[in-house]
């Protein structure tokens, strides 16, 4: 996505931020670990990309400013890192979504890390529950989801009220259309 600052990204319903001052956030802090003031940044505001994570380094490289995600790992190399990263809430109950899909799978847990971060081409294996008219049928296990992760973006049509956070990163929960799945 370099160089798409200020385009349309993802669906007009996507808005998330990286936001290192939320309060008892995990990933809160006042500065990073270059020293870097911290600030809540937009990433995508109503499907529009406006910012872009940066370390120090990565800044002067793009000729931005820094945005206090520096993060110094074990081997004291600084690499890019989210602070409290999210997607925010949408209007709409889980239930609501469940009951508004046709045909689909709620997934419930995602296996293994498979994101290619240049193309964004991604491969998965997921868990969850089989829906169809509105309604969960089945339990679904062994199976992969697949695509690219800017035509999933593209693709959301409903966003839940309900975000949770995993540690410092969170999403409530989505309808996306056109997912590849295949498996049992």
């Amino acid at each position: 996505m370099l160089d798409q600052t200020g385009e349309l990204v993802a669906a007009e319903n996507i808005n998330i931020v990286d936001d290192a001052l939320m309060p008892a956030g995990l990933g809160s802090s006042p500065f990073d670990d270059e020293g870097v003031p911290t600030q809540v940044t937009p990433i995508i505001e109503t499907g529009v990309l406006r910012n872009y994570l940066h370390s120090a380094y990565t800044a002067k490289k793009l000729r931005s400013l820094p945005t206090g995600n520096g993060s110094r790992a074990a081997s004291g190399t600084v690499t890019i890192g989210p602070t409290n990263f999210y997607l925010k809430p949408g209007k709409y109950t889980p239930e609501e979504i469940i009951s508004s899909t046709e045909k689909g799978l709620y997934v419930v847990e995602l296996i293994g890390f498979g994101v290619n971060p240049v193309t964004g081409d991604y491969s998965r294996g997921a868990v969850g529950i089989w829906v169809e008219n509105g309604k969960f049928v089945h339990p679904v296990q062994e199976v992969t989801i697949a695509g690219n992760l800017r035509e999933m973006l593209k693709n959301i049509e409903m966003i839940g009220n309900d975000v949770m956070f995993l540690g410092s990163i969170a999403a409530p929960t989505l309808k996306i259309r056109n997912m590849v799945i295949s498996g049992d």
